[in-house]
């Protein structure tokens, strides 16, 4: 890696684009809504930013590449490798105590800082981008050029929406999410210029632009779905002159309720990233080290997400909380919760949507669900239910005691308020989850190609070599 990170200013010149990119970007030029002011595109931020952030490594690297950064323990090793440092992910840290940070800030000084559309009152998904990328809250005008971008990119190839309509409606809505990006490498930058051979120096350009394009078609692509499986099949077209969460909720059939719309751009936010261990951001992360196309690296990264324990754990809250509630009926009484809690318990099954593999206090992001809650809809039957679990859990789990994190996380809110807004399809949640994901990963695999990471490649052992490495005869 320190060989790779020699890269010359020359080479990170605008100029070095293929002559696809810049037509492409000229169109983009030409279709900018919010203003003809010129202002700093992204891309030629982050070319700015990039020289000396390559510096930075390379000198921190030179100076302290032989010092210890933690211990292993047998016990990490068969535990899901939590708590082993082992992944660069400059994006966001998450702190047990504090929650998420992105770039070193909470979700409510994103939400104070970020910009946010005319008249709405939750950041725009476009500013945490800029954000996540190159480490600066970015300007309203460049948040709106941003904005215009996305919507230049967004046309979905045909065949794309032939394939979706080919598949089975009952064919789960993140397979055939997974199975459309995947099948957008057609349209690939990165996997075309590397083909034909490229400079090592000249991959982040490509792999910026795929990001691009992908995180610009993915609202077209997710709505296409959740239309063909509960709905006519007929999706609005992208407004150029809107932002990503309002096109996102208006192609979805939601965007005449500005409360939902402005749902969606907290949700892409929060949901975006939270560090480079979790399963969608990891996998992502490490089929891109392969060099795969952002295309593959982010599907692999959806079927990860797909999983029970990682995407769909939405989906079982609100199973769960329905079963409570048809258990119960009207009686959210302290102890009519306490009583349902303890049979799940006793059970032998888990309370869902509390615990988390890091945290140690309630999720950030469950939080600023709950404040969006308590403004829009205080007196909804579902939310006093998810209000009242979040008084009682936290004392019956730290009885129960065997959880080490007994407060919320973010999916033991988002289901409630899809639901009230009447996207009741919870199948379909984790799709939203994966839009809002590729803003949190796609920005790391930027930095990683213009970092020239290497490919991972972890040590393993078997269980007789572990036992012979400590000492153990079994």
């Amino acid at each position: 890696m320190a060989s790779s990170l020699r890269v010359s200013n020359a080479a990170l010149r605008p100029s070095l684009f293929i002559p696809s990119i810049n037509a492409r970007l000229a169109a983009f030029g030409a279709a900018r809504c919010y203003s003809s002011a010129k202002s700093q595109s992204l891309k030629e931020r982050f070319a700015e930013k990039l020289p000396e952030e390559l510096e930075r490594v390379k000198r921190l690297r030179k100076e302290y590449g032989s010092k210890v950064v933690g211990e292993v323990t047998l016990d990490q090793v068969y535990g899901g490798a939590r708590g082993i440092k082992s992944l660069v992910w400059e994006g966001s840290v998450l702190d047990s105590e504090e929650g998420i940070r992105f770039r070193g800030k909470t979700i409510p000084e994103c939400q104070q800082l970020l910009p946010k559309a005319p008249g709405g009152e939750e950041p725009l998904p476009e500013g945490l981008f800029w954000l996540l990328l190159t480490g600066e809250v970015p300007t309203e005008q460049q948040v709106r050029d941003l904005s215009s971008e996305w919507a230049a990119r967004s046309d979905v190839p045909k065949f794309i929406e032939e394939l979706i309509d080919r598949c089975p409606s009952d064919l789960h809505p993140m397979a055939q999410f997974s199975l459309a990006v995947t099948a957008l490498e057609h349209e690939s930058a990165f996997a075309k210029a590397y083909a034909k051979g490229i400079n090592k120096k000249e991959y982040w350009q490509y792999t910026f632009e795929d990001s691009m394009d992908l995180i610009a078609k993915l609202p077209t692509v997710a709505s296409k779905i959740y239309r063909n499986v509960f709905k006519d099949g007929k999706v609005a077209p992208v407004q150029k002159d809107k932002d990503y969460g309002f096109n996102l909720a208006n192609q979805l059939g939601y965007g005449e309720n500005k409360d939902f719309v402005d749902l969606m751009r907290l949700y892409l936010v929060i949901h975006s990233d939270h560090e480079g261990g979790n399963v969608s951001a990891h996998t992502t992360h490490l089929v891109g080290s392969a060099l795969s196309s952002p295309m593959l690296s982010l599907a692999a990264g959806l079927n990860g997400l797909a999983g029970p324990l990682h995407g769909l754990a939405n989906q079982e809250v609100l199973n769960w909380l329905f079963k409570m509630k048809k258990t119960i009926g009207n009686d959210l009484s302290d102890q009519a919760i306490t009583d349902y809690l303890w049979s799940t318990l006793n059970a032998g099954q888990v309370v869902p949507g509390y615990g988390h593999a890091v945290l140690r206090k309630t999720d950030p992001r469950y939080v600023s669900q709950r404040e969006f809650a308590q403004r829009k809809l205080p007196d909804d039957p579902m939310f006093k239910l998810v209000s009242q679990v979040y008084k009682i859990a936290p004392k019956v789990l730290t009885e129960h005691g065997k959880t080490k994190n007994p407060y919320p996380n973010v999916d033991a809110h988002s289901g409630v308020l899809l639901q009230y807004y009447g996207l009741t399809e919870a199948s379909y949640y984790t799709v939203l989850f994966g839009v809002s994901r590729a803003l949190g990963v796609l920005p790391q695999l930027i930095i990683d190609r213009a970092f020239g990471a290497p490919i991972e490649r972890p040590k393993s052992f078997s269980t007789e070599a572990y036992a012979k490495l400590v000492g153990a005869k079994l």
